[in-house]
């Protein structure tokens, strides 16, 4: 017993009793001693908080088509245009006979219809417009992978084949329906009628894509995205025979994934996060008013560092942690309906130059996660996100080599949404960031 309370006092000594976590030691808290188990529950360990900025996200093969835009008050103006390849359900006009080159086939009209899938994000009050033009680029990667980025685009004709000015119902509605141009179904019409297309090479040959490009000439103020499986350009077609009108039409759907990406866009001028670096540095919390940040889409992710973290070995000569809870509290009145928090975070291992090595994994192997307790209070000192890092702190500080690995915070769906999140550092008024260690002597 004498033995242990020497430990304890050997302790409080090299961690100090203050406030000196800007020297970067550490504070038994005298109430959270718990003798009789021989542990010690250490709750004011320095935590560092920054915002870094990912130099590009894979948004090909999501299965979303996510277009609209906005200007937020924390992060500025984000933009999102999605681009994709079609491919015909078939390539001949139908009839109950074979004359499928007969006179008596015409045009009749030829829309886009958008199947919502249930995303939105920000104002869906406001009106939101967007224009379809025709890609004049082969959609084909300018990398030597196989994906598309979010900062990727292609090039694209000044026309509008189509365009629609609507007040988004993602919930209350199933899809939306933009009349597009006549000419142009009736010269896809007419290369379907002739022969001259038969096949998707000599379709895609003619027709690259299409691109919905995002007006910001108007009020629009938030994202929508549509399902990209079930969302088809329509071309509609009759044939007039012995004085009887048959319909039919012709869907060209977006059949290859990896052909479809968003291109998303922000501006983050006149905001606290303006001048983010480049991808292998950070943005500490200390030039950002005592905050990090997250958004979706645009790369934008928080960094957690524990700079002193292999100090902690030296409290016993044989000891470990025992497990660990890092609680991060959104800021107030950072969120909203229109903004709302997201239900997780998603959690990496990072070296100093930001580059992910792997998701958090519990001693189980399983991936852990920001988990959201969003009780309610009077002023919402319950809602924050808690995440276990016992097993990362504990690799941490036994840690032979000098290198420090961090943890980089996401929000799920990274890369086909935008949601977004402003989170306190250790030093934040009234939103701090909260590390408790249990460790154990024996």
């Amino acid at each position: 017993m004498h033995k242990f309370i020497l430990m304890l006092l050997f302790a409080l000594t090299i961690l100090s009793c203050g406030t000196d976590t800007d020297n970067g030691e550490f504070v038994v808290g005298a109430d959270y001693l718990a003798v009789n188990n021989k542990v010690i529950l250490i709750d004011t360990v320095t935590v560092e908080m920054s915002t870094i900025n990912f130099d590009s996200l894979v948004t090909s093969s999501q299965g979303r088509i996510l277009v609209g835009n906005y200007e937020d008050p924390i992060f500025g103006k984000i933009k999102s245009d999605s681009y994709f390849q079609l491919a015909a359900n078939s390539y001949a006009l139908l009839s109950a006979g074979s004359d499928t080159e007969s006179v008596n086939y015409v045009f009749d009209s030829i829309s886009m219809i958008l199947k919502y899938d249930n995303y939105h994000y920000g104002d869906t009050t406001s009106v939101q417009k967007f224009d379809i033009h025709r890609i004049t680029q082969t959609v084909k990667p300018n990398t030597d992978d196989d994906s598309f980025y979010n900062n990727s685009t292609l090039s694209y004709g000044t026309e509008s084949l189509g365009s629609i000015s609507y007040i988004p119902r993602p919930v209350g509605k199933d899809s939306i329906n933009i009349k597009m141009d006549a000419v142009f179904g009736e010269a896809i019409f007419q290369k379907f009628k002739k022969r001259e297309i038969t096949g998707l090479d000599n379709f895609t040959e003619y027709l690259k894509g299409l691109v919905l490009v995002s007006s910001t000439s108007n009020s629009s103020s938030s994202l929508i995205g549509f399902n990209t499986t079930t969302s088809v350009v329509r071309m509609y077609y009759s044939k007039y025979q012995s004085d009887e009108e048959k319909s039919y039409y012709i869907d060209f759907s977006i059949s290859n994934g990896a052909k479809q990406f968003n291109s998303i866009s922000s501006d983050k001028t006149g905001t606290l996060i303006q001048n983010l670096p480049i991808s292998s540095s950070k943005l500490s919390s200390s030039l950002t008013n005592k905050q990090g940040f997250i958004q979706s889409g645009a790369g934008v992710a928080c960094r957690i560092d524990f700079p002193n973290i292999k100090q902690l070995k030296y409290i016993s000569e044989k000891g470990a942690i025992v497990d660990a809870e890092l609680i991060l509290k959104p800021v107030n009145n950072s969120y909203s309906e229109k903004y709302p928090l997201a239900d997780s975070l998603s959690v990496f291992v990072g070296d100093n130059l930001n580059r992910i090595s792997s998701t958090l994994l519990n001693s189980a192997g399983a991936t852990v996660y920001g988990k959201l307790n969003q009780k309610t209070d009077e002023f919402n000192e319950n809602v924050g996100y808690s995440i276990s890092v016992g097993g990362f702190l504990q690799k941490e500080m036994w840690k032979q080599s000098d290198s420090k690995s961090s943890l980089i915070l996401t929000l799920p769906g990274i890369s086909k949404s935008v949601n977004r999140i402003v989170l306190g550092d250790q030093k934040h008024l009234n939103n701090k960031i909260q590390l408790k260690i249990y460790y154990i002597s024996y």
